[in-house]
């Protein structure tokens, strides 16, 4: 199509030459696009100062436009055309089926036009949003935890086995000190573990996490649902490394951290796309605007609190650990976390920590303890008076009792009736609890095996332990080889 000018530049050429192919040659158009401009200037459709238009065609989708458009608005753009094509079809429309689908396709893009949500990039504030989320490793049963400073666009990525909010907890605290700040809000996707409710589309945080927000000063906030302007930042991020961070041939979750330490300390050191500047450096310039870090970390993990018993004991999760013993009667906090308890007092102060055991089983630490354990024992105890005569000989007695009942001598009793009838007044008691203390040396239990001692009297050999060891240095003597044996060296 030609200008208005050029196509004036053709008329006036025409009158000049008189000739449609001369005034062709002259301005470098198709002597039949000169003669068609000329019979257009001639019927005045050639207006000066304006481009010629083509004449408007009838279009054979012409007949069901409007019934397209009124269908593709109720349905918002979800109809397709094949599915409306029967429809059109009883409406009048007889072209192909081609003709058809672009006609919808083309009103669907009309409707978006209007309609579609209008986006637009972030303007981050320096010192302002940490975007955290979650992901998953497929095959290895591993998570991975991703946090970018909005800002700077520093990243932090730890690998941990599960989701839970003390897992959570943990990174971020961990985060937050490589960091060296706290940012004013964290946005994150919304995760099971830190949504208590949704009200109106408002996801409620849970307690613990407002706790855990207000120890370090920050604002929880939460993406919308299905919204890609708020959370498309961090979730590019699971997705960046997970494509391009090494994955270590390792079951030990040590070994997957120290690889994705070393993963950021790359990328946070190269010049980013977006900000064309390095994150490592742009974060010095927004550390100074985060606010500082609390002294000490919260209690992170499963919090119950429990009342100390007599035995200085609290049971979490049906087992028993121990405290110190100063708090018998008080309530104390037992925090459970990365498989260990944790126990404070309602003061705040760490009383005690365990590793986390199995249902059924027990920690005591002696430490919590005002006297040594002392192993259990059970002593003879006089129900008789003869019984009371022989005990009274000392620990040889208690011992013959103890060994005697250990080697099944159903007669004990028995035997100990005649020692102290018999014995004890014709050899005295002192003289009876050494011939005691021999028998049960010896393994002797019986009356008459006793006697047999005292008889003896001081000629019985005392046993001793043995002694130390006598070392003598013996003469060296002298090796010869095999060949000196021989036969013929003997000759």
């Amino acid at each position: 199509m030609l200008s208005a000018r050029k196509a004036m530049d053709v008329v006036s050429t025409y009158r000049d030459v008189g000739s449609y192919r001369a005034a062709g040659e002259i301005c470098g158009v198709d002597p039949k696009t000169v003669k068609r401009v000329v019979a257009a200037h001639g019927a005045g459709e050639l207006e000066e100062g304006t481009n010629r238009r083509r004449r408007e065609v009838a279009k054979n989708t012409d007949v069901v436009g409007d019934l397209v458009a009124k269908r593709v608005e109720a349905t918002k753009a979800r109809i397709t055309a094949k599915r409306l094509l029967g429809e059109a079809r009883a409406a009048g429309y007889g072209g192909s089926d081609r003709n058809f689908r672009r006609l919808v396709a083309a009103e669907k893009k009309r409707w978006r036009t209007r309609h579609g949500r209008q986006r637009r990039p972030a303007v981050w504030v320096p010192g302002e949003t940490l975007v955290i989320d979650w992901g998953t490793i497929p095959g290895a049963g591993v998570k991975v935890f991703c946090a970018v400073v909005a800002w700077s666009r520093f990243r932090f990525v730890r690998f941990a086995r599960d989701e839970t909010a003390a897992t959570t907890f943990s990174l971020l605290a961990e985060c937050f000190e490589m960091l060296g700040g706290v940012p004013a809000k964290v946005l994150a996707d919304r995760m099971g573990c830190l949504k208590g409710g949704i009200v109106a589309g408002v996801v409620i945080p849970t307690p613990d996490y407002v706790r855990f927000a207000t120890h370090y000063g920050f604002s929880p906030d939460f993406c919308h649902a299905g919204d890609p302007e708020s959370k498309g930042i961090v979730e590019h991020l699971v997705g960046y490394a997970k494509r391009d961070l090494p994955m270590p041939d390792s079951d030990d979750l040590t070994d997957w951290n120290q690889a994705a330490v070393r993963w950021c300390v790359e990328v946070n050191g190269r010049e980013h796309s977006e900000t064309c500047t390095i994150p490592d450096k742009r974060l010095e310039t927004e550390r100074e605007l985060l606010r500082p870090l609390p002294s000490a970390r919260p209690r992170i993990g499963h919090s119950e609190i429990r009342k100390v018993d007599r035995l200085s004991t609290i049971r979490v999760a049906s087992v028993r650990y121990s405290v110190p013993s100063r708090l018998i009667g008080r309530r104390v906090e037992a925090v459970t976390y990365d498989r260990r308890v944790r126990i404070y007092d309602l003061d705040g102060e760490l009383v005690a920590e365990h590793t986390q055991l199995a249902a059924g089983e027990a920690s005591i630490l002696d430490e919590h303890y005002p006297t040594p354990r002392r192993a259990p024992s059970r002593a003879p105890r006089a129900r008789t008076d003869i019984e009371k005569t022989f005990l009274a000989l000392g620990e040889a007695a208690e011992a013959f009792i103890r060994a005697g009942a250990a080697a099944g001598v159903t007669m004990l009793p028995k035997e100990i009736n005649r020692i102290v009838a018999e014995l004890i007044p014709a050899h005295g008691p002192e003289a009876v609890a050494k011939a005691v203390e021999r028998a049960v040396r010896f393994g002797r239990f019986r009356a008459d095996d006793i006697a047999s001692i005292l008889q003896i009297g001081p000629a019985a050999p005392d046993v001793t332990d043995p002694g130390e060891r006598v070392v003598i240095d013996l003469p060296a003597a002298q090796v010869g080889s095999f060949d000196a044996y021989r036969l013929g060296e003997l000759r």
